[in-house]
């Protein structure tokens, strides 16, 4: 079975290196050329890897370009699985590999499907998220389901602790799906339409807090966006105070902010001069 792998990121590099772990291997790897997204979080590198492994490496300036198809079509690639990997990959690109690409997206599809998954799953209270793998298709977040690790959340439940479950995940469910994907035997579930769920993107100025929000909304909005996330904030009239932990029960040296119906006990803050 001929597999490839793209990615720029941490995730997709422990995916590939979990896949070394139980003795797989892989066809071709795919990744941004050099000078892209330099500054992008977690950009990683997969030159030291394809070396060790003596796997070709492709750098692409999109998952769509020709040099792209052409690799994927000169590998006889079987399966391609694109992780954290921010571009849109067109019909063409997912159609070209024999059994299909693979996508991973952090919910249980298809609850939560788009974008800003962590956060989403922590400011809507729920009690549970995870990864699921699936069969890629025109659609966002929309194929068959080719496997999913469930993470369980609690009321303690932050972004900093919930990515790293996510990332964690992706680990357990490619060890898992792998064996029947060399065997042949992977087989999709198609999703419950009645149960689909779309979670819009998120940006920086979302994490905005106010006075007039009660504790549960102040509790979960700090949770969901603390590192690797901007933050929650109040604005102030020289700046902005940023929420990176606090609570909701009384902690000995925490500032207390009062909101409509109580106290928050911020325990780690940051003040930044002159943000809106």
């Amino acid at each position: 079975m001929n597999i490839a792998f793209c990615t720029c990121v941490q995730i997709g590099l422990s995916c590939i290196e979990a896949v070394q772990e139980i003795g797989g291997e892989f066809k071709l790897f795919l990744s941004l050329k050099d000078e892209k997204s330099k500054k992008k979080s977690g950009r990683i590198y997969l030159d030291d890897i394809s070396n060790k492994t003596r796997t070709p490496l492709v750098k692409i300036n999109h998952i769509n370009d020709q040099e792209c198809i052409d690799a994927l079509k000169e590998h006889d690639i079987d399966w391609l699985f694109i992780i954290g990997w921010s571009q849109i990959a067109s019909k063409e690109v997912i159609e070209i590999p024999l059994k299909g690409t693979i996508g991973a997206h952090p919910t249980l599809l298809p609850v939560g499907r788009g974008r800003a998954a962590v956060p989403w799953a922590i400011i809507k209270g729920l009690d549970k998220t995870g990864v699921s793998f699936f069969k890629m298709d025109e659609g966002v977040d929309t194929g068959e389901i080719l496997g999913q690790f469930e993470i369980p959340l609690t009321e303690k439940t932050d972004a900093s602790h919930l990515y790293s479950e996510v990332n964690e995940a992706h680990i357990k469910l490619i060890k898992k799906i792998w064996p029947s994907i060399q065997d042949g035997s992977l087989k999709g579930v198609i999703q419950d339409e009645t149960l689909a769920s779309y979670w819009d993107g998120r940006k920086p100025a979302d994490g905005e807090l106010s006075t007039d929000m009660n504790l549960l909304e102040v509790d979960r909005l700090v949770r969901a966006t603390t590192k690797p996330y901007p933050g929650a904030f109040l604005n102030t009239g020289e700046g902005k105070i940023i929420f990176w932990k606090g609570s909701l029960e009384k902690v000995p040296g925490a500032k207390e902010f009062r909101f409509k119906d109580g106290l928050f006990f911020a325990t780690e803050t940051e003040f930044v001069l002159g943000s809106s």
